[in-house]
């Protein structure tokens, strides 16, 4: 008998394929009972493996191969070399045991690759069966170097630090020539020390077949091609997972070193244990067990948020404290209000809640969620289901800023070793899979983009859907060998793991050190758990999701400056959510900057459903997500005509009336099914899970209790059933029938709720402190251009001006100065905090009144946060704009007063007066003319990425306003490839390739008021238009998107024509009486002038003025021609035709 002891599953990153999935499947195939994994330095996959071995009735065998450090740990240089080690767990005090040494190697280890050295191994050693590798290992790797003593000295340190049984010398052969040297080598050993031997094929991939596919994820680890002779590849094709006869028949002398991997295999035994959970005991004050802590902080919390805790009140509180007591999760609440609570009191902004835990009124009464449940019609059910026995999952949001101090309170409160983050894993999706198996392969990067992109936009689409979905990408297979090329051997690697990083929010909490349940990696200076989220909570471990949330903190900036401007304290706990004019807000879709109502397509939803209500906020806030979408045209005819609301039974309008008689939240078809079906709530929210899953058997079977009810044994009532609640059997049936539809996307209540609730607090403020808003919110994306123009847009629409940087009034962030925004220094490239704080600290007394004096003072604060790069960005910026001289010329001297300051500090002798005593601070500026206003701005957007003082555009904005269907902030927001758009703005860079045939083309950066595209121009283009492709120049071009998932959008184009400067000219013309017959008479003469000036008719029979057509605009430059064709159709009456 034999068992595979070596093998790599796909979480030896980028160097093993064989799918976790699969292997116990081709285990049980080839007649074998076990199996073990040995990853590379890593248990990420053993969780996963355990289980998937354990689903197929193949023992797993939980195992790592080590890199084992010649000298120790703390020896991190080119002196120390790294060793192999198979190191097996033989029962569950050895997996323990394993986990340590694995988290060892990574939190105090790592250098280029987790290390362990044998003083670890030692301390670790308990319960552990190891095997010496592959040719990498230490004593192979000393035979092959001919120093036999060594490696003799060394088999035998490995048997006294695992025992004279636990340690096996490992013979390999994949058709090396230097495995079967040291096999002789090995077996001498093995009868001079009486070191057992062990027979192993390294596994890298499952079948024989998968050697070029693995070939291809060694190009895509190591950066290289297929093509390439000198790059790293495995000697042959012999890595895979042999049967047993091929092992005889690689290894036909070592037929006793096969068969004692079987009995390795029988002494490997070690169970895991799921869902027992392991929280922290939080302390209490004394005096008090903690199930009396927890009523008692609850109680206190609902005195001060309802006036009276009535009956209904007290039920819901008792029904939800028992629950928890009697499912064990005290302390979990507890520990969440105590770091919430430190939040809170350090002025650390949390979220109002955040998914089902807004249904709870304990953690309400806690203070954990600021959303009153029992308003909205929450329910606890949906968050804690004493019928589905699973962990609560509390997810908060804190202010971004500061998020990290939340997450160290929790490392001083429970201790470093019981506090962790959370790893994820970023796999190599269709796409992605696809570009890099044909960059592998040396295809055009043409061509593989052209497949990448047959792929359909679809979330988590698989290779395999899309060859279903697409016939372009099916017709491209048949017809390209090259393209089926890439297809199959990207099969062969989507999917698979690519790297590790911090999962967003994730933070596990142990009552005892992390590392007795779950190895640990680390990264920079973060430690992580090896085990992702979902395995972390089966294994019963305490998760908790701390989420930064760069809403909160654009509200906490929006709030201190309204304190700071006004003296006004918002206290939004007292708020309402009735406001006429905040809830016009959203009618209107006035609501860009607004949290989760921002997008285009938001506002488009808005203006239809012209909301008049919170209710309608939270029902737009749970529609508008890909599934139910397509309910949104119901919704907004039901909501604005009620005759279109109906339902199948008059008992559901109490539960679907809020909706307009759609179903659009998941705790709506749990009402359904308690109050119709006579279910319990706990009950009802596993039948919505059941079919928001789609499990078909346990649908049916509850279709049935829904319908007819349920009974015991003993003829006790478990469930009433809709018959005897009144509903008829048809109707009954449709109503379940309707549920299961909707039950697929409805959405949380509870969430919907509590993310409305931070979108009417910013509603709020932009309404009431429009300016406070607005530069908190432009602080938040200070670094992304795009944004920073997108809302200085929103300023102009606003009325508000956007002033540009200043030394003598901006600080760190975007603030307010009477009516405008100012700039924020933070948003000068090259300019960093040290500098823009010495700044704000030196001015504390008085302005700054020149170049000299500015650098002065701010080099006595700092003397080393000032630079000569800071400085010459701050002038380009216009920050200096206030002083007596120019941009020309303090960029000419800037760098000597810089040089003189700092050179008189040096010289000046302790003790002796200071230089400045008896100097002027006046700058003794050249003679030179200020740079021309294109250059300005120019300046300016290199260092602030948008426009400040002005914008090269704004002489031509009716103009691209009316030639433009769209502008690059809408196709970036929602990129669809192969739109037709038309878009104008100014040629920022160009970039002309002569393609292979010889012809010419470019690519140039289109930038508008709201940033910036690529532009392709294909050589047929450019031939008719090239010479419009000039950096500064204005045009509109006509073209299609070309969105893929990797890159940003660009535009190939079809057509430019220049625009000109737009003279803001208006055509006035007055008819008597404006018929059909005028309007189509004047229409076609407009329609022969085209240009950018708009034309208002004067109806004089009713006496008002109109826009003849909505998107028709003349060109004023003709308007003479145009008068002589208009002035018949006006009775030839000159002064019926003005323009002004």
């Amino acid at each position: 008998m034999f068992t595979h002891l070596h093998v790599h599953t796909e979480y030896s990153l980028l160097d093993g394929s064989t799918r976790i999935k699969e292997l116990p499947k081709k285990v049980k195939e080839l007649g074998m009972d076990s199996i073990a994994i040995t990853d590379h330095g890593n248990m990420f996959g053993a969780i996963q493996f355990y289980k998937a071995c354990k689903d197929e009735g193949v023992k797993p065998i939980m195992g790592c191969e080590v890199y084992v450090s010649s000298t120790n740990l703390n020896v991190k240089d080119r002196t120390s070399k790294r060793y192999h080690l198979i190191l097996l767990a033989e029962n569950n005090k050895g997996y323990e045991n394993l986990m340590k040494i694995v988290s060892k190697g990574w939190v105090d280890g790592f250098y280029y690759k987790p290390r362990v050295d044998k003083k670890v191994l030692r301390e670790y050693s308990e319960g552990i069966i190891a095997l010496s590798a592959c040719l990498q290992g230490e004593v192979q790797r000393k035979i092959l170097d001919r120093d036999f003593e060594a490696a003799r000295k060394a088999a035998l340190e490995y048997q006294d630090i695992f025992g004279k049984d636990n340690f096996f010398l490992e013979v390999q052969n994949h058709g090396i020539r230097e495995q079967l040297e040291a096999n002789i080598h090995l077996r001498n050993l093995s009868g001079e020390l009486g070191i057992p031997l062990a027979a192993t094929n390294d596994v890298h991939y499952l079948e024989k077949s998968d050697a070029k596919a693995h070939d291809v994820l060694l190009c895509i680890q190591t950066g290289t091609i297929l093509s390439d002779g000198k790059r790293m590849k495995f000697p042959s094709d012999e890595f895979y997972l042999k049967s047993e006869d091929e092992m005889k028949e690689a290894l036909p002398d070592f037929v006793d070193a096969i068969e004692n991997t079987y009995e390795i295999a029988k002494r490997c035994n070690v169970t895991i244990e799921f869902h027992n959970y392991h929280l922290p005991k939080f302390d209490v004050p004394d005096g008090y067990t903690n199930d009396e802590y927890l009523k008692e902080l609850a109680l206190k919390g609902l005195r001060e948020k309802y006036e009276n805790l009535d009956e209904k009140i007290m039920e819901r509180f008792n029904f939800e404290l028992n629950t928890i007591i009697s499912m064990g999760y005290t302390d979990y609440f507890l520990i969440v209000w105590d770091f919430i609570n430190y939040a809170k009191e350090n002025g650390i902004m949390v979220g109002p809640g955040r998914g089902s835990a807004a249904g709870s009124i304990i953690s309400y009464g806690l203070g954990i969620i600021d959303v009153d449940p029992l308003r909205f019609d929450l329910l606890f059910e949906r968050f804690l289901n004493p019928e589905r026995v699973s962990m609560p999952d509390i997810d908060i949001d804190f202010c971004y800023e500061r998020r990290e101090e939340v997450i160290e309170y929790v490392n001083r409160k429970y201790g470093k070793d019981h506090v962790a983050q959370i790893a994820t894993f970023g796999t190599m999706a269709a796409r992605g899979a696809i570009r890099d198996v044909g960059r592998v392969m040396d295809i055009s990067y043409s061509k593989v983009d052209q497949v990448a992109k047959m792929i359909p936009q679809e979330l988590n689409i698989t290779i395999n859907k899309a060859i279903e979905m697409s016939e372009d990408l099916r017709n491209a297979m048949r017809d390209d060998p090259q393209v089926k090329g890439i297809i199959d051997t990207a099969l062969k690697v989507e999917g698979l793991p690519r790297h590790m990083s911090t999962h967003a929010a994730g933070v596990v909490i142990s009552n005892r050190d992390v590392t007795d349940y779950v190895p640990l990696a680390r990264t920079d200076e973060q430690l992580l758990t090896q085990f992702n989220m979902t395995e972390l909570e089966e294994l019963g471990l305490l998760k908790m999701d701390f989420l930064g949330l760069r809403t909160l903190t654009v509200i906490r900036d929006a709030v201190n400056m309204v304190k700071e401007n006004y003296g006004i304290e918002i206290d939004f706990k007292d708020q309402g959510f009735d406001d006429k004019e905040v809830i016009d807000l959203f009618k209107h879709a006035n609501t860009l900057g607004i949290f989760q109502f921002e997008s285009s397509g938001m506002r488009a939803f808005l203006k239809e459903l012209k909301a008049d209500a919170f209710e309608d906020l939270v029902a737009a806030n749970a529609l508008f997500r890909p599934g139910p979408m397509s309910q949104i045209p119901r919704f907004i005819e039901s909501k604005h005509d009620p005759s279109k609301i109906s339902y199948i039974h008059p008992s559901l309008e109490p539960i679907l009336n809020v909706t307009y008689g759609c179903i659009v939240y998941q705790e709506q078809v749990m009402q359904i099914v308690q109050q119709i079906g006579g279910y319990s709530l706990g009950r009802a929210d596993l039948v919505r899970r059941a079919m928001s899953k789609k499990k078909m058997s346990v649908m049916e079977e509850e279709r049935n209790n829904f319908i007819y009810g349920l009974k015991d044994e003993e003829g006790n009532v478990l469930i009433k059933g809709a018959l005897a609640n009144g509903v008829d059997e048809k109707s009954a049936n449709e109503i379940y029938d309707l549920m299961i539809d909707f039950a697929n996307y409805a959405f949380n209540k509870s969430h919907s709720v509590a993310y409305s609730v931070v979108a009417y607090r910013t509603a709020f403020l932009k309404r009431y402190y429009p300016k406070e808003f607005m530069a908190s919110q432009i602080s938040s994306f200070m670094s992304s251009p795009k944004q920073v123009a997108l809302y200085a847009e929103e300023l102009k629409r606003l009325n508000i001006k956007l002033l540009p940087p200043s030394v003598n009034e901006s600080r760190n962030k975007f603030t307010v100065e009477e009516d405008a925004v100012r700039f924020g220094l933070k948003a000068v490239k090259n300019v960093g905090d040290n500098f823009i704080d010495a700044i704000v600290e030196a001015r504390k007394e008085k302005k700054f009144t020149s170049m000299t004096d500015f650098i002065r003072r701010v080099v006595e604060v700092n003397s080393s946060a000032i630079n000569k790069r800071a400085l010459e960005s701050l002038i380009k910026a216009g920050a200096f704009d206030f002083l007596p001289g120019n941009r020309a010329k303090y960029l000419a001297v800037y760098e000597r007063i810089l040089e003189s300051v700092q050179s008189g500090i040096k010289n000046n002798v302790k003790g002796q007066f200071s230089m400045f005593n008896e100097k002027t601070d006046e700058d003794d500026l050249p003679n030179l003319k200020d740079f021309d206003e294109k250059t300005k701005l120019n300046m300016e957007y290199e260092m602030l990425g948008i426009y400040a003082s002005g914008h090269p555009l704004n002489p031509y904005r009716n103009a691209i306003e009316n030639n433009s269907s769209t502008n690059t902030s809408k196709i970036f927001e929602n990129p669809v490839n192969g739109q037709n758009v038309k878009i104008s703005g100014i040629i920022k860079q160009k970039r002309n390739l002569i393609t292979k045939n010889n012809k010419m083309m470019c690519f140039a950066t289109l930038e508008d008021f709201f940033g910036t595209i690529e532009l392709i121009v294909f050589p047929n283009v450019f031939q008719n238009y090239g010479y419009l492709v000039e950096e500064e120049e204005v045009i509109s071009v006509t073209g299609t998107v070309s969105a893929s998932d990797v890159e940003e959008p660009k535009i190939l184009v079809n057509t430019i024509e220049p625009l000109k400067e737009s003279d803001n000219r208006t055509l006035y013309i007055a008819v008597k009486s404006f018929d059909e017959g005028i309007n189509r008479a004047l229409t076609g003469i407009f329609r022969k002038y085209r240009g950018n000036n708009p034309i208002i008719i004067y109806d004089e029979n009713k006496k008002t003025p109109f826009k003849i057509i909505k998107d028709l605009y003349i060109d004023l430059d003709k308007v003479e021609e145009l008068k002589y064709e208009v002035l018949p159709l006006i009775d030839n009456d000159p002064n019926k035709f003005v323009v002004k």
